[in-house]
């Protein structure tokens, strides 16, 4: 009878199918977990480029709305700016016409009165006497700070010089330079003052009232009324730079000025025909300026009016 034989698998069969089995459970999980990583990692990719896109766009929207809000600022800027300059050109024409119209009122209440009073009541304190060793005259300031105009003969032979002011200080006088042809001298005395202006002498007319301010022989800060009799007369200069006047000039009128009806210098007294009345001359404001300027640009190297 025969036998029959059950044939088994050897132990290392086994062990090497189980293996494999492990193998391939284990290859198909990392499979797997390769596979939902990926798609983990496209749809994270998909999430970020989406906010990514979101941000590039509000940054995008940003930069305009802050673009158009800088342009709008700066537009405002700008418009303020013109608003301002116009406000500051009003405010500069308006403060000229208040000037005029101070000047006009001035003038008007001197036309309407039969006197230079309230001409003389602002210039007066702004004349001083000019003494020295040898002469006396008169001058006038034409700055805040105290430089003062008088006639250059004035001083001439003086070793020292002082000057009186409306209120009867005595203050010392520096002698700054002068000019021989046009018969100017420059002065500085200490203090603040209200200068004199000086008008322009082109537009002065024959028979316009004007005042001298002097010393006339000693009788400090007195007035005499005339009016203006020509105008570019010559004098020993030989320049037809001269006024001529019959307010009353005597010696110790030299220097001082001669005034129109709204306050203005119009000239400085200089001269008189001693063999006629009323025959005095007045060096004109326009020559006096640019004489004056010449001193000072030649002593201070600066312009002064």
């Amino acid at each position: 009878m025969a036998r029959s034989v059950s044939i088994q698998d050897p132990p290392h069969y086994k062990f090497h199918r189980k293996h494999k089995i492990l193998f391939g459970s284990f290859s198909s999980l990392v499979i797997i977990f390769i596979i939902l990583s990926s798609s983990a990692f496209y749809m994270l990719y998909i999430k970020l480029d989406s906010q990514y896109n979101d941000l590039s766009t509000r940054l995008d929207s940003m930069q305009k709305d802050t673009n158009s809000k800088l342009n709008e600022v700066t537009d405002n800027i700008l418009t303020t700016q013109q608003e301002l300059k116009y406000i500051q050109d009003s405010v500069g024409k308006t403060e000229e016409k208040l000037s005029d119209l101070n000047s006009e009122l001035t003038e008007l209440k001197t036309s309407a009165s039969s006197d230079f009073s309230n001409v003389i009541e602002d210039s007066v304190p702004s004349v001083v006497t000019i003494r020295t060793n040898v002469a006396q005259g008169t001058g006038f300031v034409i700055t805040d700070d105290g430089y003062v105009v008088t006639n250059a003969h004035v001083l001439s032979g003086a070793s020292s010089v002082s000057a009186i002011n409306f209120d009867k200080e005595i203050l010392e006088a520096e002698f700054i330079g002068y000019d021989g042809d046009f018969d100017v001298a420059l002065l500085k005395i200490p203090g603040s003052y209200d200068a004199l202006s000086l008008a322009d002498s082109d537009t002065v007319q024959v028979g316009e009232k004007v005042i001298a301010i002097g010393n006339p022989l000693g009788l400090q800060f007195s007035v005499s009324e005339g009016i203006i009799s020509a105008v570019h007369r010559s004098g020993i200069n030989e320049e037809d730079s001269y006024l001529q006047t019959d307010a009353a000039l005597n010696p110790g009128n030299s220097g001082g000025p001669l005034i129109n009806k709204g306050g203005n210098v119009v000239g400085i007294n200089n001269f008189k025909i001693g063999s006629g009345e009323g025959l005095s001359f007045a060096l004109e404001s326009n020559y006096l300026r640019d004489t004056i300027n010449k001193i000072s640009i030649k002593e201070l190297n600066q312009t002064l009016i």
